[in-house]
Formats: structure tokens, sequence, C-alpha cells
């Protein structure tokens, strides 16, 4: 008989003792374009991942960038949007499109048993889209009235505003898309970005899960026997210097809220930089997790909101802290005298052994959980090359958390968190 378990007592915290991401396999095609091989797994599941190597940066207009990916499956020269998802669905494929500031994204999910079918279908989504008239008109006017939906949420309303002060109205990362916006789109307008950024020279492909040599050979088949697309170079983009404001607080009127937006930033080093990654366990032992100082104290003890988050926003080249909630609008001050106390006790006394230990389990456990699987180790891969990391950067990451000691809380503490360079933004009832 085993011995009886004591439900009274908690079970023992045990650290994490090690992770490893599996590395890719990387070849080049015949056509020149990369492909990373992540092979693994006995589950007949292929996913593929296409990284167009160019984002937002590269528009001349709001929405262009988006608007394109998010229209190549609305038709090409042979199927429609409607065959298009039929083929896709028949499969019991999903595909997925998105956009950032420097990267397009497609990723395909399916069967390996019908992979030859579900990328033919990829294959003349990326090579040959139409971007027809009437679906982009009716998808533009969606995207327009979720777009002012979301213009009267406060914390929208503070997220945006923050980057325009931070950045400047007319920098890249403090320039926002407005409603009128979504009317100048056109297929003219969506073909010239894609012919200028959609081809061979400038994608890079992934594919992760039960890879056979098979898969490997149809991918080289359709995406990478020859040069297809533009085959100009692609300019490189020079990111400005920011232009932002010197202002401590700006207030933004928003009669009818129920809530105020609460957005408290400054800019902080880039992920390349030695301190960066010390910096996320100190900004997740600040308010990066549910346990977090924050949380504890402005949402437990003061009852002033539902949640407050910290973290550190990434961008090229630089990185933004942010404090985010939303409240009461009698709370807004409240809240803000709250953060700056804690942001003053992590400078003045010393974190405890017990409290740095809790967060580095979250933090090694959140890691652990975002690539436990085959198909989801893509993403660290995708992450590391398209942020232009070294391959060490998770294992740098791990080092970081485990190593980071309490002097070493305070010391970065004391050199980021200055209370006189952090903008606060309060959106709501002023």
């Amino acid at each position: 008989m085993s011995a009886k378990v004591d439900r009274t007592i908690m079970p023992a915290i045990e650290c994490i003792a090690d992770f490893n991401i599996k590395e890719p396999v990387m070849r080049v095609m015949r056509n020149g374009m990369k492909l990373y091989i992540i092979n693994s797994g006995s589950e007949d599941i292929i996913r593929l991942d296409i990284v167009i190597n160019s984002g937002q940066l590269e528009q001349k207009q709001p929405l262009q960038a988006m608007m394109t990916n998010r229209m190549l499956r609305e038709g090409t020269g042979t199927m429609s949007s409607a065959q298009i998802a039929e083929k896709l669905d028949f499969y019991g494929a999903w595909l997925d499109l998105s956009s950032s500031v420097k990267n397009g994204f497609i990723t395909l999910y399916s069967l390996g048993k019908y992979f030859t079918k579900t990328l033919d279908v990829l294959t003349d989504i990326l090579r040959n889209p139409v971007f027809p008239e009437r679906e982009m008109n009716i998808i533009a006017e969606m995207n327009k009235q979720q777009f002012l939906v979301n213009s009267e949420r406060v914390e929208v309303i503070s997220r945006k505003r923050l980057n325009m002060e931070l950045f400047g109205e007319n920098h890249p990362l403090g320039k926002f898309a407005v409603a009128e916006d979504y009317d100048k789109l056109s297929h003219d307008i969506l073909m010239e970005y894609y012919q200028a950024n959609y081809y061979a020279g400038n994608c890079t492909v992934y594919v992760s899960g039960n890879v056979t040599d098979s898969v490997l050979e149809r991918i080289e088949s359709c995406l990478g026997n020859e040069a297809w697309g533009s085959v100009s170079g692609k300019k490189e983009i020079v990111m400005p210097e920011p232009k932002g404001t010197d202002r401590k607080r700006v207030y933004i009127e928003k009669k009818d809220a129920m809530q105020c937006g609460v957005k408290i930033g400054s800019f902080m080093p880039p992920r390349e930089h030695e301190d960066y990654l010390d910096l996320k366990v100190v900004t997740t032992l600040l308010g990066g997790y549910f346990g977090s100082r924050l949380m504890k104290n402005i949402r437990e003890d003061k009852g002033y909101t539902y949640g407050i988050m910290a973290g550190l926003v990434a961008y090229p080249d630089t990185s933004l802290f942010v404090i985010s909630t939303e409240t009461a609008n009698e709370y807004a001050e409240p809240v803000i005298k709250e953060v700056y106390n804690e942001i003053d006790r992590l400078k003045q006394e010393k974190v405890s052994k017990e409290e740095l230990n809790m967060v580095k389990n979250y933090m090694m456990g959140d890691i652990c959980r975002a690539y436990e699987s085959i198909l989801s180790q893509s993403d660290a891969w995708i992450f590391v090359h398209t942020a232009g990391l070294k391959e060490d950067f998770f294992e740098r990451s791990v080092n970081a958390i485990k190593n980071i000691s309490e002097e070493r809380v305070m010391e970065l503490a004391n050199r980021y968190f200055d209370k006189e360079k952090m903008l606060e933004v309060v959106a709501g009832v002023i």
C-alpha cells in the first residue's frame, strides 16, 4: 500500500533544471531562399511558415502592409476566395496571415498526408494573388468598423498616445492609421506593395513537424526551384531617431468613459543590450505576472483595478518599459502614486530570495510552456531570426533568469527606472 499523502502540506517548489529548444537545420534552396528544418515528432502534422522580410516600415501609406498580407487568401489567377477556403477546409488545413513592423507571416498547418495538396494552394496564394477589389472593399469596411469600435476604448487611446508622445507623431512607431485610411485602399496600392516585397529573395521558409524527404522535395519544387517575383534588391530602412515630447503627463478627455486607461512608459535598451534580459526579470518582478508587486498592492490590497501589468515592448533599435491598467476615473492618481511607491521599494529594498525564486520559477515555466511542442519551436527561431538576435538567445535568457541576484535587481532598478523620465498618459473622464 502506498504511503498516505498529507494534503494539508504544500508540495515543495522544484526549479526547472534545464531547458532546450531543438536547433533547426538550415539549407539554401536552388533559388537562394533559406529553408529552416525542425524535424521531430511522429504525428503526421506539418507546419510551414513563410516569413516575408518586409513589414509596415516599407509601406507607403497606412494599412498597406497589413492589407496586402490579409488579402493573399482572397483570390488568385485560378481560384476564388471561396475555392481557397473550401480546399483548405476539405484537407483539414489551417492558414494564418499576419504582419508586424518588420515582417509579414504566412503560416500553414497541414496533415502530412495532404501536404502536397495544401502546399499547392499556399504556393498559388503566395505567387499569384489578384487582390480582387470587391473582396478588398468588404474586408476593409469590416476592419474599419472594428477599428472604430476599438478607437473608443480607453486602453487603445492611451496605448497609441503613449507611442505618439514618446516617438513623435511622424515617427513610424508613433504614427497610426485613422478611419479614413481604410477608404484609401485599392487594388493597385496592394499590388504595388506585393510586387516590391513578395519575392523569393525576400522570403525565408520554416518547416517543422514530421518532415520527411518527400516534404522537403515538395517545398523545394514549389518555392525553391526558381526565382519568382521581383529580383530587385530591397532598400535598407533606416529607423529615424525618436522625437517625442518632454511632457510628464498627458490627459485625453473621454467624457463617457466608465473607466480611464493609464499608461506609464519610458525608453529602455534594445534586446541586444547586455542588460536587457536581466531587465526582463526585474520588470516581471514588478508587474509581469499575477503574483507581481503591482498586482499585490494595487489589485489585491488597494482594490483599485482588476489587473495591472508591466512589461518590455521591443522595437527595432530600442524598447519601451510600459505599465498598463484600467481603473475607475477617481483612482487614476492613487494608482500612479502606488506604481511609483513600488518602483521606489525596488530601488531601496533588496528583494528576498523567496520572492526572486518565485519569479524565476514563473519565468522558466513560461518559456517552457511557450515552446513545449515541436510546432511551437518554429516560433522560437522565427523570433530569433526576425529580431536579428544571436543563436544563443534562449540559452542566455535562461542563464539570466537563473543567475540574477538580489543585488543585481536593485542595481538595474536604480539605473533604469527613472521616475522623472517616465511619461504618464491618462485617458478618461478628467
